[in-house]
């Protein structure tokens, strides 16, 4: 089960790993306001329900026959809910960024990098700790009123067992939550004046629970008594779902938005606070960044200026024919560069205020240089915290890949480039479904170790380097970390423009 930002999608797999059937359902982000980023959680629940119960339907299985079911989410999303469990909000997402005035001060009066150090969550307004500040100040009647603070994750559970546990994997990702003591964090609870009642109980990523409710199951086509194992954050399980499970593994997923991580043996975070590390067992950690812009600043590129004089039949055609069309343009762009920020920007620079850029335009430019350059804007982004991961952890072995882009010949040689090193796509793109799959069966007992799912995952393609477009990138990545530091304070006092502008229009 992977609750997702954009849809939920229910995967059937067998013991070994080969993909059976899967159904997904999407679900609209809700902007009420600038800078504001909510979902639906009784939407979500539904999706939930529907997709677990038509997946199996696909399957052409009786809901007898699975073994148990693990989840998978998406991090930092936060709830209020009363004393009967009832919503007082909607899921605020880790895309909301109203929080950015308590995020500042976050990191200038309030201790900010030493709550980071102990929770691995870096100080940002996708943080639950940073929402939990914003509604304490602005909303504190809901405040006042909240019985629990839940993810969605918890709240998909709470509606299944009538009780709030969370798994170390999603709690290490809401900056509350101490890394080395497996607990709650006591001073970030005194920093928000909330005791610890007011959150889960803390479980390990493999906790079983059974007897969920009776009509739930029963809509499903589910036994009530099924083993459903707690599972962990969607991109922990995307690198357990690649293989990428040891120590000097890369994995890397692009989709709407992007990720690269590594995992570690203990929880590592860094001096300088660029990266997270978030919980996969309790002797697996997973180190990284995400980056805001993946796919969507593609997408964005083509709603915006792509137009076709055939008709495209389908959204997955115009992308490829979007791709497609950069085939012929050279590493580089021709000196075009992309700094990808159209949603601000999470690691390694966690800079809500930066903003997209397109530097070094030509009259030799044509549209096809500025669809190269946005793929390749994004491969850069990733490759800053890469380099990040590589300082911490030591250099890195293989990169494993995933997400929309790693069905693309193309973006996948550009980020073997601009990393210079080789690509491996696994046979299936469900890395975090399989991820949460491979957890259930070791949190079952089906598997002794993890490490199983090294024989689960087909490798689909090897995507080599290529040194004279590597050697190119190298030279262009300083340019791309210059013009980023040049602009920091420029992209501070246009993001204050247009948020004064956009309040005022709304």
């Amino acid at each position: 089960m992977d609750i997702g930002t954009t849809s939920t999608k229910a995967t059937i797999f067998t013991e070994s790993g080969r993909f059976v059937s899967s159904h997904s359902i999407e679900y609209p982000i809700i902007h009420p306001k600038p800078d504001w980023a909510e979902q639906d959680p009784s939407v979500i629940y539904l999706a939930v329900l529907n997709s677990i119960r038509s997946a199996i339907i696909k399957a052409d299985i009786h809901g007898t026959q699975l073994i148990g079911i693990g989840i998978s989410s998406a991090m930092h999303s936060l709830i209020a809910v009363d004393q009967e469990g009832e919503l007082l909000t909607n899921s605020i997402i880790w895309a909301d960024n109203r929080s950015i005035d308590y995020v500042r001060k976050l990191k200038e009066d309030l201790n900010g990098h030493q709550i980071y150090m102990r929770t691995g969550t870096p100080i940002h307004p996708m943080s639950p700790l940073s929402k939990l500040l914003w509604m304490k100040g602005e909303r504190p009647d809901i405040f006042a009123k909240a019985a629990k603070w839940i993810s969605i994750k918890e709240y998909i559970t709470w509606k299944w067992f009538h009780t709030y546990f969370v798994d170390y994997s999603i709690a290490s990702t809401t900056g509350l939550f101490n890394l080395n003591e497996l607990e709650w964090d006591q001073d970030v609870l005194t920093l928000l004046g909330i005791d610890k009642e007011k959150l889960s109980q803390p479980v390990p990523t493999t906790a079983v629970y059974q007897g969920m409710d009776r009509d739930a199951a029963d809509f499903m086509g589910i036994p009530a008594d099924i083993p459903i194992v707690a599972g962990a954050s969607d991109g922990v399980l995307a690198n357990l779902g690649v293989g990428a499970i040891e120590e000097g593994e890369l994995a890397v997923t692009i989709g709407t938005s992007g990720a690269i991580r590594t995992v570690v043996s203990q929880p590592l975070t860094d001096p300088e606070g660029r990266t997270f590390c978030y919980a996969l067992s309790e002797d697996k950690w997973v180190i990284g960044g995400p980056v805001n812009n993946g796919g969507i600043a593609l997408r964005w590129f083509k709603d915006q200026f792509v137009s076709y004089e055939n008709a495209i039949p389908t959204e997955k055609d115009s992308f490829e024919a979007l791709i497609d069309s950069a085939s012929d343009i050279p590493a580089g762009a021709q000196g075009l560069l992309f700094l990808p920020y159209l949603t601000g920007e999470r690691a390694p620079h966690w800079n809500a205020d930066a903003r997209g850029v397109f530097f070094g335009i030509s009259l030799a430019h044509q549209k096809e240089h500025f669809v190269r350059s946005v793929m390749e804007g994004v491969a850069y982004a990733v490759y800053s915290v890469g380099k990040v991961l590589n300082s911490l952890a030591g250099s890195s072995k293989v990169i494993r890949v995933s997400g929309g882009f790693a069905r693309s010949d193309i973006w996948r040689q550009i980020v073997a480039d601009v990393f210079d090193e080789s690509v491996v796509v696994p046979e299936s793109h469900e890395s975090s479904g399989l991820g949460a799959a491979v957890l259930t069966l070791y949190a079952l007992g089906h598997i002794d170790s993890l490490e199983k799912v090294k024989e689960m995952v087909h490798v689909s393609a090897v995507q080599n380097a290529i040194s004279e477009n590597a050697a190119i990138y190298r030279e262009l990545f300083g340019v791309y970390e210059r013009v980023y530091k040049n602009l920091e304070e420029e992209f501070k006092i246009i993001a204050e423009f247009q948020r004064r502008r956009d309040n005022s229009i709304s």
